[in-house]
Formats: C-alpha cells, sequence, structure tokens
C-alpha cells in the first residue's frame, strides 16, 4: 500500500492545529472513466466535474457511447468527447473514476484501463469505498510509472465530536434530503457561488468523495468509523468557520435505511443553524430500494427539524427541487404546490436559479443577528 503520505497531501488550515485533508488539483488534466454508466444518477462524479472544472477534463471514457459529447449524455460539458479507450485522450495526466455506485466497487473490466493509466504515469483519482491503493498490481504499477494513487475515501479521521470554540457568528446551511443522490451537493455549491458573487464570504463544505475531487478538500464522511463521523464534520466547521457563512453537504437521508446513520452523524456534527430540503421530483420510490415509499416532504422537515433543535436552534428555510426529470410547465406547478404545503421558497437551482433560497439564507443571518 502506498504511504497515506504519497496518497494525500496535508493543506493547512486556519487555525493551524486543525489541517484538513486535500486533495491536489493544480495542473489536472483528466480523463475521465465511466465506461457502460454514463448517465446522470451512477455517472454523478462525471456530471458534476464536468459541470464545476469542465476546464480540467479532456474527455469521458465509454466505448458503448463513443463518438457523442457529455452535453447529449448528461447535459453538461458542451462538446466535450466522449472516446472509446484511454489512448485517446491526448493530453490528459490523470485518470478520475468517474462513478458512484451503490456499495463503491471497482467494475471487474476497469481494471486493466486503471492499470494502463498507472504504468503510463497518470495519476489516478478514485472515490470509491475499494480502495486503489489496496490491490498490489496498482501500487506497483504507481510506483513503476510514477503516478500518484488518489483514494479520496481513505481518510485517518479519529476526533470525536467536542462542541467548542463554535464562531455563532459563521452561517451554516447544511442541505439535507427526501432521498440519496438528489442534488444536495449541486445544492450546496450553488448557494456557496450565488452568496460569493453576492460579496459574502462563502466556502463550500464537501463532505462526499465528489464534492471533494471539485473543492479540493473536504472529508469522505461516509468512509469514517462510526464513532468519528461527527467529530469529522466539526472539524472542518473549526477549520473554515473564519468565513461569514458555510454550505455544508449533505448525504443520504434521515429514512434511508442504508444511509440514515450517516446522515444523522453529519447532522449533529455540522449543527446548522438553517438547512435546505432536497428532493426529485416525480421520483416513485427510494433509491435503489424500489419497494419502500418515499417519506413525505411535510413529514419529512418535521424529523430533521426534531432531530437538528437536539443540537440547537434550526429549521428548514427552503427546499431545492430536482425537477430534471419534468417539463417546464410540469416544474412551475410542482414548484408551486410545494410552496403551498411547506410556506417556504421552492426553486431548482439549475432551471430557476437560486436566488430565492438566497433570500432565505439572507434572512436567517438576518434574523440571527437580530437575536443577538
Amino acid at each position: 500500500m502506498l504511504p497515506f503520505a504519497q496518497t494525500y497531501f496535508v493543506k493547512p488550515a486556519l487555525p493551524e492545529s486543525e489541517a484538513f485533508v486535500a486533495v491536489e488539483q493544480s495542473g489536472r488534466r483528466l480523463a475521465i472513466l465511466t465506461e457502460g454508466y454514463t448517465e446522470p444518477v451512477t455517472g454523478k462524479t462525471a456530471s458534476s466535474v464536468l459541470r464545476y472544472r469542465p476546464e480540467e477534463v479532456v474527455a469521458l471514457i465509454d466505448s458503448t457511447q463513443a463518438g457523442r459529447t457529455t452535453q447529449e449524455l448528461l447535459g453538461v460539458g458542451g462538446n466535450t468527447p466522449v472516446v472509446a479507450t484511454l489512448a485517446e485522450c491526448k493530453g490528459a495526466n490523470g485518470l478520475m473514476i468517474g462513478i458512484a455506485p451503490s456499495g463503491g466497487r471497482i467494475p471487474p473490466a476497469w481494471k486493466a484501463i486503471i492499470l494502463d493509466a498507472l504504468n503510463q504515469g497518470m495519476d489516478v483519482v478514485s472515490g470509491l469505498h475499494e480502495f486503489i491503493s489496496n490491490d498490489p498490481a496498482f501500487v506497483a504499477a504507481a510506483a513503476k510509472g510514477g503516478g500518484k494513487i488518489i483514494d479520496v475515501r481513505k481518510n485517518d479521521e479519529h476526533e470525536v465530536a467536542h462542541r467548542l470554540n463554535i464562531r455563532e457568528e459563521c452561517l451554516r446551511i447544511h442541505t439535507v434530503g427526501q432521498d440519496c443522490c438528489v442534488g444536495k451537493m449541486l445544492a450546496a455549491i450553488e448557494l456557496t457561488n450565488a452568496v460569493k458573487a453576492r460579496g459574502v464570504d462563502a466556502k463550500f463544505v464537501a463532505s462526499g468523495q465528489t464534492g471533494i475531487m471539485i473543492e479540493g478538500d473536504g472529508v469522505p464522511i461516509d468512509c469514517v468509523v462510526a464513532d468519528f463521523v461527527n467529530g469529522a464534520i466539526e472539524k472542518q466547521i473549526l477549520a473554515h468557520q473564519h468565513h461569514e457563512m458555510l454550505f455544508i453537504e449533505g448525504q443520504g437521508s434521515l429514512v434511508h435505511p442504508k444511509y440514515s446513520a450517516v446522515t444523522l452523524g453529519l447532522l449533529h456534527g455540522c449543527a446548522p443553524h438553517g438547512m435546505v430540503m432536497c428532493y426529485e421530483a416525480a421520483r416513485p420510490a427510494m433509491h435503489g430500494m424500489e419497494y419502500i415509499e418515499l417519506t413525505p416532504l411535510a413529514k419529512l422537515v418535521e424529523v430533521y427539524e426534531v432531530m437538528a433543535n437536539l443540537m440547537g436552534p434550526s429549521k428548514v428555510i427552503g427546499v431545492a427541487m430536482n425537477s430534471r426529470l419534468l417539463n417546464n410547465e410540469q416544474a412551475e406547478a410542482e414548484r408551486e404546490k410545494v410552496r403551498k404545503e411547506l410556506g417556504v421558497p421552492v426553486c431548482d437551482v439549475i432551471r430557476h436559479g437560486s436566488d430565492e433560497l438566497v433570500e432565505a439564507v439572507f434572512a436567517l443571518r438576518a434574523e440571527r443577528a437580530k437575536a443577538r
């Protein structure tokens, strides 16, 4: 196995005692591997990197879709080509695993492509639960070729939460969800970018592998030992609370049988002042467990607020609706229905923009300032 220091570098945080793990991004030119999985849900890592760091992507590798563009298949990336082989990715110095499948295993057919990249001296960036750096063949190829293996989910988090020295003047907004894969990361990034555009010093706090790949730092919360989940995200809060606002990426859902433990630890560890509820309109059932009905949004708002308020005052201030399955007319009807049902702003941050939610964030900040 590669030594930890070879897999990651440690970026100094503020204060110095709170260092955090970051992913090197300088000079990246990426080939993104999505072979056979080039669609928005399983391929969400590829989609998100193409949306927020398109200048770093040379091509997508998927022999089943070669000749098309990422815009056609994923709705992002413009004319970024989809090619059949690694050899066609001219100028790439890194291979990124572009999928986030349930269970996080490496598709067996991909191992030859990963080995080829390492033999060529390319870095390999993976957010899967199955670590590239645990395979002796990959480690040997990296040592020979001179590239780095970057297992984004690998971590050494070992601190519990303490709830000390947290600066309340730094507003903490957390995206939470009705289900997994509904757009919690995207909503958090869009809100961060939107308030920055209005002159606010804000920071996106990544809690998953794709967010870390985009932002360059964060914590892979679903791969942290259970006792340390709350402490791991608290460490991120402490490291970044010199900003005016933090937008903390959510994971899973409190009502998802597979992921609820991670969701709750993240919620309690970041102790948000406000939450943005995220959901996908027209989703028929729970992702990956289609035999389970989705919990109604009104009930979920109640549940999230009860659980969040165990740590401190918190409330849902708005809803980020993922309306990709709807046309414009259907999306507007859905938006109005949820507005009336929940009494908070509702928008699809891609289709409608994020202004309504930004106003809700500013209103919460003003409310808290007045209370202080």
